[in-house]
């Protein structure tokens, strides 16, 4: 009598041998498969991670893809890993790729400066919500000129004032961090954890756990009327006249004005379109890049006045590269040296500020004619979506969140127009024959 084996040994051949150097995969106890192998971590050196999957396939593809990016010369960064080199691995590979250079260049000060420092030690994996409000808390109380040696570091020049202060001296000066910087601070680690859990590297953004309290909006000086039509009085015998003629009828960012190119014009249409910002990077120097979002792209109405400047500048700088001849650089930019190189953000802020202290108005930033556009606009009832669409913004929510304090003092005056309307009617004593008809009432219907 033949006796049948109720427990089969299962069949080797219907699975496929791995080579060696493709990693393990096997089924955990509680159901998931779990894929193994090693791969190029940061340092130059070579780490073995583990992924997981519900069903053998997902593990094996995830651990291929994982394979694949090493293979590249990328570094894997698993969660068993340090926060800072998750960050590095984080600015190098991802957020070049995704970031303007300028705004990339912020992110990786931040990281270097804050992040790292405060965070880099702790394993990605165990990072908790606690462990970044703790922090938080204590980086908004931290003194950054101690905390950093700034002082202890500083050269001493007693005709530029250059003594020891702060941590050099052991009197600390409470150099303390704005509540706009620490939440730029949270920000960074927000962007950067949010990765990681679209890679799966976490379960969740633990930084998204903290709250951090919003930070009052920063607090700008546009120029009233008066300042304004003193401000364009003076700046009339100006070489930049037609510049900042346009920085206030239009608003315009610094970046957009000092890229603004003459193809960029239509004066007989009286337009003019907005596709580029000048900014200064680390590796290109002063170049054009994209404007700051896509909505910063946009084609706006010029004024007459601005029309009729920016001939005028047109003409001027024709004669000034009739002067320079074989020196003149030609890129077709509106504003210009007198050799035709672009304008350094920092040069424009100088004849800025001289032109303030010739017009005896107080000291504001440039961006703030910008303001004193939006805000000049408002109380002259321009509605709210004709400003967004003129400076840029991307939702209508930032023009309304930046200017509410001026549509407070609006509404204000409209409720003291109402209330003295309001009151001239209790005190002439109109007849009941001449007030008007209340709203007519419809029947009740049985």
């Amino acid at each position: 009598m033949t006796t049948l084996d109720t427990n089969p040994t299962p069949s080797t051949g219907s699975r496929r041998v791995r080579s060696n150097g493709d990693g393990t995969v096997y089924q955990r106890k509680d159901g998931r498969w779990e894929a193994a192998g090693y791969v190029l971590a940061p340092g130059d050196t070579r780490k073995r991670i583990s992924v997981y999957g519900i069903t053998r396939k997902e593990a094996l593809a995830k651990l291929t893809e994982k394979t694949a990016t090493s293979n590249r010369g990328i570094p894997v960064v698993s969660a068993q890993g340090s926060l800072a080199a998750y960050l590095t691995y984080w600015l190098d590979n991802v957020a070049i790729h995704q970031l303007r250079e300028t705004t990339h260049t912020r992110y990786t000060a931040c990281v270097n400066q804050y992040l790292i420092p405060g965070l880099g030690k702790k394993k990605l994996a165990k990072l908790t919500a606690k462990d970044v409000r703790s922090w938080l808390d204590g980086l908004r109380t931290l003194c950054q000129c101690c905390a950093r040696g700034i002082d202890a570091r500083r050269k001493p020049d007693a005709q530029a004032d250059r003594r020891p202060r702060c941590c050099a001296i052991s009197k600390c000066c409470r150099k303390y961090l704005s509540p706009l910087t620490l939440a730029y601070i949270h920000s960074v680690l927000k962007s950067a954890l949010e990765h990681a859990v679209r890679e799966e590297e976490i379960p969740r953004n633990v930084a998204r756990n903290v709250r951090t309290g919003t930070p009052r909006p920063r607090r700008f000086n546009p120029l009233t009327a008066d300042e304004a039509r003193t401000f364009l009085t003076v700046a009339q015998g100006h070489g930049l006249h037609a510049l900042f003629e346009l920085a206030l009828r239009t608003g315009l960012r610094k970046g957009e004005l000092l890229g603004l190119r003459w193809e960029d014009l239509d004066l007989d249409a009286g337009t003019a379109s907005i596709r580029r910002t000048l900014q200064r990077t680390r590796t290109g120097g002063l170049t054009t890049l994209p404007t700051k979002t896509v909505n910063s792209e946009r084609r706006i109405a010029l004024p007459a006045a601005c029309i009729a400047s920016l001939r005028a500048h047109h003409d001027r700088q024709a004669r000034e590269k009739q002067q320079a001849g074989a020196e003149w650089v030609d890129r077709g930019l509106v504003f210009t040296r007198s050799d035709g190189h672009p304008i350094e953000s920092a040069t424009l802020t100088r004849n800025f500020n001289a032109l303030l202290r010739r017009s005896r108005l107080r000291a504001i930033r440039f961006h703030d004619l910008r303001h004193s556009t939006a805000t000049l606009l408002l109380e002259q009832g321009v509605e709210l979506v004709v400003i967004k669409e003129l400076l840029g913004h991307a939702h209508i929510g930032v023009t309304a969140t930046v200017y509410a304090h001026v549509r407070l003092r609006l509404q204000r005056k409209a409720i003291d127009l109402l209330g003295h309307a309001l009151g001239n009617l209790a005190e002439t004593g109109v007849e009941d024959g001449d007030r008007d008809d209340p709203p007519s009432c419809a029947a009740p219907v049985r």
